[in-house]
């Protein structure tokens, strides 16, 4: 259900790539709220345009979707005023919704990648990180940054979480740091510098259109849970595990891992990554196990208590990933990953803890990253650059 609500933009407060921030006095309840435009869908409002929101999610009170959403730019009566720019494809995202968007795809007839996709069928042995949750894009890149400078790195965004790229700072200030090459958003999912239909195609994209030496696929911000064994968006990891090993690819899955969260399912080695990949991944990846019990020679992310605490973790998760008996266990040594992770530009964060709140849960997926960097043969010297 839409809840609509207009108003007048009061401010513009901030921005990134794809995305305006700003605040609007609703006419309804004549509050300040905090709004996001989407440049690809409206055009960037100003202070004093009237706008038509969809209020929804921000009336519940939900955390990744507290915005208001403008959805339009209007006119004193009401009328739209100014036009996003026209689509240049055929794909449809959001498909028949009233606010479905069509963009112009890699996959499609007509776009300048079509020919060089459309018998394409082998990754050929690209490493690709599988992840639960898309604040493990950071750390992910963070570790391959740290130990092979210059690997081009391109993120696949599913559909699971949000839809718009957009929505993700993270992305945007990865970026920024030169971390992350270049974007395919897949599925319904959109905004990336290409659009595929599919996690498969977005996949062939990132490496025969982008030249990318790593690719990483987890859904965008907003994961959704209901406490329940298969009710969670993160049950796509597992099915991007198929997808990289049906093309000929190097899947490596991160652990989703924690030692802080309140919630008795996520501590250890979360459920979502037990059932992910334990029972959806039918095909065998390489398992990156964080070496939490030499965690103590660590001196960056916690203190002694909480260095401590990380291997006392140890014994649980290697019983955790001791069913996973499909796939490939890999331990992997944290030793500088805490420099890496103190060093990021941006900052860390996952379920509201930062790096200090949970160690375990960056290191977990930085330790993928380490294990991507180790597949790596000679950087390309004949990649496309997006």
């Amino acid at each position: 259900m839409i809840v609509w609500a207009s108003g007048t933009v009061t401010a513009v407060t901030g921005g990134w790539p794809g995305a305006v921030e700003l605040t609007a006095a609703r006419d309804d309840t004549h509050v300040q709220v905090r709004a996001l435009a989407y440049t690809d869908l409206t055009p960037a409002p100003s202070a004093g345009d009237r706008v038509l929101l969809n209020v929804a999610a921000l009336d519940r009170g939900l955390g990744t979707g507290g915005y208001a959403l403008v959805v339009a730019v209007l006119g004193p009566d009401g009328s739209v005023v100014a036009q996003p720019p026209q689509p240049a494809g055929h794909l449809v995202k959001a498909r028949y919704l009233p606010l479905q968007a069509m963009v112009a795809g890699a996959d499609e007839q007509g776009s300048p990648h079509h020919e060089l996709l459309a018998d394409a069928d082998s990754l050929d042995g690209l490493p690709v990180v599988v992840a639960d949750l898309h604040s493990a894009l950071a750390p992910t890149l963070l570790a391959l940054a740290h130990d092979r400078p210059g690997t081009r790195v391109v993120y696949v965004m599913s559909d699971q979480g949000a839809l718009p790229i957009a929505f993700s700072r993270t992305v945007a200030q990865l970026r920024d740091a030169g971390l992350l090459a270049a974007t395919v958003t897949v599925g319904q999912a959109f905004g990336g510098d290409l659009e595929a239909v599919t996690v498969h195609s977005g996949l062939l994209a990132a490496r025969l259109a982008l030249g990318a030496d790593v690719a990483v696929v987890t859904q965008g911000p907003g994961n959704l849970g209901t406490g329940t064994r298969w009710g969670f968006s993160g049950v796509g990891a597992g099915e991007a595990v198929n997808a990289v090993a049906t093309l000929g690819g190097r899947p490596v899955a991160s652990l989703r891992v924690s030692g802080a969260d309140a919630r008795p399912r996520h501590r250890g080695v979360s459920h979502h990554s037990l059932t992910a990949y334990g029972r959806v991944a039918l095909s065998p990846a390489d398992l990156a196990v964080p070496d939490l019990a030499g965690a103590g020679g660590l001196h960056g992310v916690a203190d002694r208590a909480g260095l401590d605490a990380l291997v006392a973790m140890a014994p649980d998760v290697e019983e955790a990933v001791r069913g996973l008996t499909r796939h490939h266990v890999v331990r992997v040594p944290l030793d500088g990953l805490d420099d890496a992770l103190l060093a990021s530009p941006l900052r860390l964060s996952t379920m509201g803890r930062g790096l200090d709140g949970d160690p375990a849960y960056f290191l977990a997926a930085a330790a993928a990253g380490r294990h991507a960097a180790t597949l790596l043969g000679p950087v390309r010297q004949d990649r496309p650059v997006a």
